[in-house]
């Protein structure tokens, strides 16, 4: 299979080439266009109590879409919901990816996604507790809000990121939580209260911009809000 990023880096669209009887999978909602004869099938993924662990706690859709190329192969595009980057990180058995609640787009089906408890850390750090786990064999494409920021880590490498410009990182990584700075006080003065911090070795994708800050600004600008 083949991912063709279009339109990046500010409205970025993955069109996935698939040959003969190939499929991929997706978050639901994310098809823009397709070929008329590629088939849409939408289920929930390894069954109700998996597809709810997957809705409920990795702030993912409940049904993950299919879609199937017809004998003669075909093509179908996926847009992510906010404008920004789309990438494409190969994940192998020896691989897997922890990917932040709504960065998943689509995988290819030799790729696993489920749920996975990313511990009280990132609970506390506002991104929910749990993170998606992608692992097996193939191509997984994530989108950003804004421009992505592509890491390698080498061993012992260490890099802060703020809690909600995380995109996801290799299984490899290890996260920690801790406070932008030593004094609670700077860290509330500087407007940065709690950031992780990534050590290598393995890759690390961030986002130039942090998707609470438009649901804050479309809050403050309601018209209820204005008088």
């Amino acid at each position: 299979m083949d991912i063709q990023l279009r339109h990046n880096p500010s409205f970025s669209v993955a069109r996935a080439i698939l040959g003969p009887g190939e499929a991929i999978r997706a978050e639901s909602g994310a098809m823009m266009a397709m070929a008329a004869d590629v088939s849409l099938d939408a289920k929930i993924e390894g069954g109700l109590m998996k597809g709810l662990k997957r809705s409920v706690l990795g702030g993912e859709s409940l049904f993950i879409t299919t879609a199937t190329a017809a004998p003669q192969g075909g093509w179908i595009d996926f847009a992510p919901s906010l404008p920004g980057d789309v990438t494409v990180f190969d994940v192998t058995p020896d691989q897997p990816l922890m990917i932040q609640k709504g960065s998943f787009l689509c995988a290819e089906q030799g790729v696993e996604i489920d749920t996975q408890w990313g511990g009280m850390k990132n609970l506390i750090g506002g991104e929910g507790g749990f993170l998606l786990r992608a692992h097996g064999q193939g191509k997984v494409v994530l989108s950003t809000y804004g421009a992505l920021d592509r890491f390698h880590l080498e061993a012992g490498q260490q890099v802060v990121v703020d809690t909600n410009h995380m995109v996801a990182f290799a299984e490899s990584v290890q996260m920690e939580l801790r406070k932008a700075s030593e004094s609670g006080w700077k860290s509330m003065k500087s407007g940065e209260g709690l950031v992780f911090l990534f050590t290598g070795p393995g890759e690390l994708m961030m986002q130039s911009r942090n998707p609470d800050d438009i649901v804050d600004y479309v809050m403050a600008n309601m018209p209820s809000n204005r008088n």
